[in-house]
């Protein structure tokens, strides 16, 4: 019995294992596959309702199927034709991976067990949600010159059913807003239409709801088989976007709109006045658009206005580009958005309604979740998104809005640091010190007590068709873990394909690109392009170049002085870049044999090693073999011979980059070396999108009187001029100066 899966999958036993590493060990248990299951497909929206299937097990039609999430949710799964089993997702409040475990006799026990990917919903692919037609018209549905019909369209392969049921579901939170009684709430509301066609499409006037229903103004549709009642959860279901439900609300809405919601906008504005303010905690925004898309560990762009999608920035007029920042701020889980105009300057609502606004409810929710103001999109639509409608769409008191979610200048802003290490190894510390360092086996890139960070690389031997010989080694692996979030792997499988790792365990990104997990977001961009950001604001880049891999890791100013490894000591100064373990320190201009015996020092130690040792190979080559292959003797400096023909070619590619040089000879390929040349390029590129920038912070326009500028950095100069019949004091202009202050006395008129 000890040698069964059955409730022990992840573990591994005596004299077997059933953990995801087994495959490639030949160590499974013989029944791994049967309890350990494989689902498809492995994700879906937190609304629940998804229908997927178990791959790799097998049940009889008579088996009554219970699937429970973790271990309290449960919902009924079915067998199919085939002999698989199917689960219901349920209604979650949070988005990650969620424990899964399968019952086939009805719940008695539950010895099958896998995870669910829950996904916040507007991360879904819109062919799993039914859609909204002219979404315009749904938004400003019963507002002046806007009625008729309604329509929606959804993929009717998504429901075996002939007959559906379209249902109004309702979003709440009760209780006292940032207290223990705050609670979220989904809530069936009625059924918009019973028993139609399966057909794809459906078209309805709307009629304002029965007045106990129309006080809810944000929700969603749901369609369910007709064969349930309604409201009944946890059911195959396909569901809307989320929605202002403009088009039931009540009849005094239809009279007068307007009224309508600005009495709702200065209902919010009182309210928010009893709110805390979450402004003074959230992290200050970019100085520039350069500097927004190079601290990719604390800001992601904001997919409602991306410069790489055509700067479709509807909410935002004149805007190029806006980020959001990823963490939620620490008490009161709040969002920070900066937008940018085509010159890259923040655009700030105090001079524009295209500005960028922060929000009191994080859009993309934050862990825990579970409760408001965390819930993962709905508790952003209460506090931020319906009082836009109500101040902004619905009647013109967007002023009212501005104010209570005016934009963050940028004069707190610190970038953070980065350091890289790319090619036939070569490194870059966080204080810009470079250096070869071409050990073979696994090392501590950096590490730090201030947050128990630790990023390791390993490297390995690569060899190149027409080489010399030349041992060559390159970064094959990075490792990482911050306090106790899960462990990210990214490696070059034997295949040269990039993989990802989460626990030991290869993930992938055909379904999800963006991943909420324990203590960090990861993201894969398609082109072999993985970042973590780790809940410090640390990030970690990793791209697949030309059979290396090419890393950086992201510091923000708090860990200064708390950093080690061969990514040096973070602190301004290059000359203790070179401290060893013990912390004695080596000159910057030792030699290439010296800086071999420092890498060789920041070998990882084995009770530390953060990688998974999934085959032979790697078992006998890091695992039980040494952590650094001291027997492995590199070329420190490359034979340059004036008659070679490569070199003419290679001072015609590198021109004066000497890592691109480097790897040109020890490979002899000048492929390598461009791959080299353009990661030494992008490092620097990023060095100097990431310098700090002075900002004066905002002046505003003096009363009875107008500014010209909109522009509030280091050498901008604000222009001032009276109305007519006003006499002016003070200065005419005001220029940013280098102490971060305004030159010249306020303007008065």
């Amino acid at each position: 019995a000890q040698d069964s899966c059955a409730h022990q999958c992840g573990k591994l036993l005596g004299a077997c294992s059933c953990q995801a590493t087994c495959h490639s060990l030949g160590n499974c248990c013989p029944d791994y596959k049967e309890y350990c299951l494989q689902i498809s497909p492995y994700s879906g929206s937190l609304m629940g309702g998804k229908d997927f299937s178990i791959e790799n097990a097998t049940f009889n039609a008579s088996s009554v199927m219970v699937c429970r999430f973790k271990q309290e949710i449960t919902t009924q799964g079915y067998v199919g034709q085939d002999g698989r089993a199917h689960c219901i997702s349920p209604l979650l409040y949070e988005t990650g991976f969620i424990p899964l475990e399968v019952s086939a006799d009805g719940g008695k026990t539950f010895p099958y067990s896998g995870t669910w990917l829950s996904v916040h919903h507007s991360k879904v692919a819109d062919g799993e949600k039914c859609t909204l037609e002219n979404q315009t018209k749904w938004q400003y549905y019963g507002t002046p010159n806007n009625d008729g019909n309604l329509s929606l369209t959804w993929t009717q392969q998504a429901l075996t059913a002939p007959k559906v049921n379209i249902e109004v579901w309702g979003y709440q939170e009760t209780g006292d807003s940032y207290s223990e009684n705050w609670s979220a709430e989904w809530k069936y509301l009625y059924i918009l239409a019973k028993e139609i066609p399966n057909s794809g499409n459906f078209s309805f006037l709307p009629v304002p709801a029965e007045e106990k229903y129309s006080t809810w103004d944000f929700g969603m549709l749901r369609i369910t088989p007709s064969s349930y009642s309604g409201g009944q959860s946890n059911v195959p279901s396909i569901w809307s976007s989320d929605h202002a439900l403009a088009w039931h609300l009540g009849q005094d809405f239809r009279k007068d709109s307007k009224a309508w919601a600005t009495a709702k906008c200065t209902e919010w504005e009182k309210k928010e006045e009893k709110l805390p303010d979450f402004m003074e905690e959230i992290i200050d925004c970019p100085c520039t658009l350069a500097q927004a898309r190079a601290d990719t560990g604390r800001f992601h762009t904001d997919y409602g206005c991306d410069i790489e999608k055509g700067s479709v920035c509807t909410y935002h007029p004149g805007a190029v580009h806006c980020v959001r920042a990823i963490q939620a701020s620490p008490r009161y889980a709040a969002g920070q958005q900066c937008c940018y105009d085509h010159t890259g300057t923040q655009i700030l609502t105090n001079d524009s309604t295209g500005g960028s606004t922060p929000d009191r409810g994080h859009d993309w929710g934050s862990p825990p979740f579970l409760k408001p103001p965390r819930i993962p999109g709905f508790s952003h639509w209460l506090y931020d998104v319906i009082s836009f409608y109500y101040c902004c769409l619905w009647s013109d008191n967007c002023h009212v809005y501005m104010k209570k979610r005016s934009s963050s200048d940028c004069r707190t802003y610190r970038p953070p640091r980065a350091a890289s290490a790319f090619g036939d190894p070569h490194f870059l510390t966080f204080d810009g010190l470079n250096f070869t360092f071409k050990g073979l086996g696994e090392y501590t890139l950096v590490e730090s007590d201030l947050t128990s960070l630790r990023v390791q690389g390993r490297t390995q031997e690569v060899h190149f068709p027409n080489g010399t010989g030349a041992q060559v080694t390159g970064l094959a692996a990075v490792a990482m873990q911050e306090k106790d979030s899960d462990v990210i792997e990214v490696r070059y499988s034997e295949d040269l394909n990039l993989q990802v790792l989460l626990n030991q365990r290869v993930i992938n990104f055909s379904e999800q690109s963006w991943l909420d997990l324990k203590g960090l977001f990861l993201h894969s961009a398609a082109d072999q392009n993985i970042t973590a950001m780790f809940s410090s604001g640390s990030g970690v880049e990793i791209r697949g170049i030309g059979g290396f891999l090419t890393v950086t890791v992201l510091l923000p100013e708090k860990f200064m002085n708390h950093t080690q490894g061969l990514f040096g000591v973070m602190n301004d100064n290059t000359e203790d870049d070179y401290t060893f373990r013990n912390k004695t320190i080596m000159s910057v201009h030792a030699s290439p044999q010296q800086v071999f015996e420092f890498g060789a020092n920041w070998a990882v130690e084995n009770g530390s090693s953060l990688f998974t040792y999934d085959t032979e190979s790697l078992l006998n080559n890091f695992f039980y073999g040494e952590k650094h292959n001291a027997s492995f003797l590199p070329v420190f400096v490359p034979h340059e011979d004036p008659a070679d023909p490569l070199v003419e070619k290679m001072v015609v590619l590198c021109d004066s980059d000497p890592f691109c040089r480097f790897d040109v000879l020890t490979t002899r390929s000048l492929e390598v070396g461009n791959s080299t040349k353009r990661s030494h390029q992008n490092h620097k590129l990023l060095v100097e999108n990431l310098k700090p920038v002075i900002s004066c912070g905002w002046l505003g326009h003096p009363t009875n009187g107008t500014k010209n500028g909109t522009n509030y950095l280091l050498g901008s100069t604000i222009t001032f001029a009276c109305d007519q019949g006003y006499t002016h004091t003070g200065a005419k202009e005001r220029t940013c100066q280098v102490t971060g202050t305004w030159s010249g006395d306020p303007t008065t008129c």
